[in-house]
């Protein structure tokens, strides 16, 4: 007797392989047929019409904290993700001493825009060591989640708040042991970054961010004594340094894993910069490493605001206006003096990469606080300036202003135009880049690529025909579960775990994008309900009904390195 037959289905398996009319078999959470299949089963659903692929695997997700109160990832597990990858960055949240509580949760709330009264009501900090936080998890989980150990968790836990500096050979040898732990404890690998944007609740760099280039490579060299461990990194936005490159191919020879780095976005306005970033990956593999960049399969639009400052802290001189309080902050931006400074971060390097930042007219204003923004919500900076006859940076600014910093700010959807999306076709067919970079769990007002997945299944396939069904699948399932070695998952076969993902290919899509209040505390995030999604399992269990709704049960995994991930080396990268 089988526990599920899912019945008449267009199975895509994930290797992008044709799709195919047969039926799929489950017993004690495992496929164990795939075709004709006669056997009773306890369950059997009807899929005529639909297509069953493997669960949806997302290697760049910050759903750290989120599990500790949201056992099912959500909205990712409803858009079909049934494994999660966390500790991104270098920000896992183990290990932790108790006097540095307080720090990293500021820390998360600033960096990864994790609302700071869900940080404090709903995550217990019932551990220490990375091993505690992993077992915390165990029986806990509505989807599979694996953990990076995190370059700024042990770093602060070694050098304390005294880390703005290079680290002495003893705290170096100290940081090792604590990743050793970590990676031994089950964790994935090393995660670490490089990024000017991730500054602490103080307007400091991380700490990560002091550690010299030997640091880096000895840690993920490290990392490579293990078997099933991954290398990850956030480089700084725009053109590669040279020091850059060099340093993430150093990585990657060291550990001898691909390194896999987060995120490059695709447009033409910077497809100069887009092509020097992907050459890296030439430049490691002549000396014998492996740099794999992460990359959106879809356009996306952010929301931004100058209370967190996140990407404004990038700009030239915004950096430093981002290390204020907001009272302060807000007397600055007010100031024709100060203005005229910040303007001209327009010409500079980072402006230029971040240009759908520094077009001050076409930033959209979402939402407003004040009785002197009334009416603005809807209209672009272009549009206000103009009916007020002033320049778009000053009416930016009062706008800003006036909402005591909190005015939410859209930015444009970018590459959204039909060169951008072929050129964005052509990156994810690129064996230096793979798709990915949802960031969820992280940013939770500010981004909703969480439908990251559905609009490429939809949209992406029907409407834009970027890739066909079979490869936009095999993309979400079994490429990332190759890039990191993770064992039987990402295909629809005999033997792999029933992670499974059954959906209308006619209908699936992102759904509508809406604000929530839900979250600890009553924070507001971004959230969408998916159309066209019919089923999900996790490990042979449903946790996603075809009602939409969760159906309570916990069959998640922790995913632990070098017991469900095999070592992936730099020559043994299958694409």
């Amino acid at each position: 007797m089988l526990d599920l037959v899912i019945r008449n289905g267009s199975v895509v398996d994930g290797t992008g392989a044709p799709a195919r009319q047969a039926d799929v078999g489950v017993r004690d959470g495992r496929i164990v047929a795939v075709g004709d299949i006669d056997e009773p089963a306890t369950r059997t659903i009807d899929a005529a019409g639909l297509v069953v692929s493997p669960g949806l695997i997302d290697l760049h997700t910050h759903y750290d904290a989120q599990l500790c109160w949201d056992p099912y990832a959500s909205p990712s597990s409803f858009h079909g993700t049934t494994t999660v990858v966390g500790g991104n960055c270098g920000f896992s949240i183990a290990p932790v001493q108790e006097q540095d509580i307080d720090y990293m949760t500021r820390l998360l709330a600033k960096v990864e825009g994790m609302p700071l009264e869900a940080l404090q009501a709903a995550v217990p900090w019932d551990w220490r060591t990375f091993g505690e936080y992993l077992d915390r998890f165990e029986g806990k989980l509505g989807v599979n989640a694996a953990f990076f150990v995190g370059h700024t968790a042990i770093r602060r836990n070694v050098l304390g708040a005294d880390f703005e500096r290079t680290a002495t050979a003893a705290e170096l040898e100290a940081m090792s042991q604590l990743l050793r732990d970590g990676i031994e404890a089950g964790g994935l690998g090393f995660a670490t970054g490089t990024s000017p944007t991730h500054s602490d609740a103080a307007g400091r760099p991380v700490p990560n961010r002091f550690a010299s280039r030997d640091e880096y490579v000895a840690l993920a060299k490290v990392a490579g004594e293990y078997e099933g461990t991954a290398l990850e990194i956030v480089p700084p936005p725009g053109r590669f340094a040279d020091d850059q490159i060099e340093l993430m191919t150093a990585m990657s020879v060291a550990a001898d894993r691909p390194i896999n780095w987060n995120l490059l976005n695709v447009s033409k306005v910077i497809w100069a910069d887009c092509e020097q970033r992907l050459d890296a990956g030439d430049y490691a593999a002549e000396r014998g490493g492996r740099i794999i960049a992460l990359t959106l399969p879809v356009a996306n639009a952010m929301r931004l605001n100058f209370v967190s400052g996140f990407m404004f802290d990038s700009l030239p001189v915004f950096s430093q206006l981002f290390e204020l309080d907001v009272e302060e902050r807000t007397r600055i931006l007010a100031s024709p003096e100060a203005r005229s400074l910040l303007r001209k971060c327009v010409d500079s390097p980072q402006g230029r990469a971040l240009y759908y930042l520094t077009d001050w007219g076409g930033l959209t204003i979402g939402q407003t606080f004040s009785a002197a923004n009334e009416g603005l919500a809807g209209k672009t900076v272009a549009e206000i300036a103009k009916e007020r006859g002033a320049d778009e940076f000053d009416t930016l600014l009062d706008v800003v202003v006036a909402d005591d910093l909190r005015t939410m700010i859209v930015t444009p959807v970018r590459g959204n135009d039909p060169e951008s999306w072929k050129l964005r076709e052509q990156v994810i067919r690129d064996r230096r880049a793979i798709a990915g970079g949802s960031d969820c769990g992280a940013h939770v007002d500010m981004l909703d690529t969480f439908s990251m997945n559905t609009n490429l299944l939809g949209p992406g396939v029907r409407d834009r025909k970027m890739v066909t069904l079979e490869e936009a699948v095999h993309l979400l399932t079994g490429a990332p579960a190759a890039l990191y070695g993770i064992i039987d998952r990402g295909a629809v076969r005999e033997g792999a775990w029933a992670d499974l993902f059954v959906f209308d290919p006619a209908t699936v899509g992102p759904g509508d994008i809406e604000m929530r209040y839900d979250m600890p505390g009553g924070a507001g995030r971004l959230y969408s309900n998916p159309t066209g999604v019919h089923h999900v399992f996790v490990n042979g269990t449903e946790v996603v009904s075809a009602d939409g709704a969760l159906t309570g049960a916990l069959p998640g995994k922790v995913l632990r390195s070098g017991t469900d991930t095999r070592t992936v080396l730099v020559a043994d990268v299958p694409f």
